[in-house]
């Protein structure tokens, strides 16, 4: 049993950043492979980024891509998503997630455990 608990969210100006934070439980953190995702009113949940369990292989929506950074402190149970230059379209609830094993880091059904969720909206 993995729980997760995200932290970092809030209001920030388009062009700034933030930085999420997702803290598990468990002993066995470093076994799974982890990702964000996020949901926007109305819209259904997507993928941002992921993680395999080592931090050797890193995916990243096109959407993305160049603005954020995935990466894990696996000492700490912890994962974190860097957001930079972020535009009012990333405005959403962000999820971290973890994965056993598998080599689809895409889909959120790949995913075993999820944290609740933290809001993240962007002002232009």
């Amino acid at each position: 049993q993995v729980q997760l608990v995200e932290s970092g969210g809030g209001l920030v100006q388009a062009g700034g950043s933030l930085r999420l934070s997702c803290a598990a439980s468990g002993r066995t953190f470093s076994s799974y492979a982890m990702g964000w995702f996020r949901q926007a009113p109305g819209k259904e949940r997507e993928f941002v980024a992921a993680i395999s369990w080592s931090g050797g292989s890193l995916y990243y929506a096109d959407s993305v891509n160049g603005r954020f950074t995935i990466s894990r402190d696996n000492a700490k149970n912890t994962v974190f998503l860097q957001m930079n230059s972020l535009k009012p379209e990333d405005t959403a609830v962000y999820y971290c997630a973890a994965k056993w094993g598998g080599t689809n880091y895409f889909s959120t059904n790949a995913y075993d455990y999820w944290g609740q969720g933290t809001q993240v909206t962007v002002s232009s």
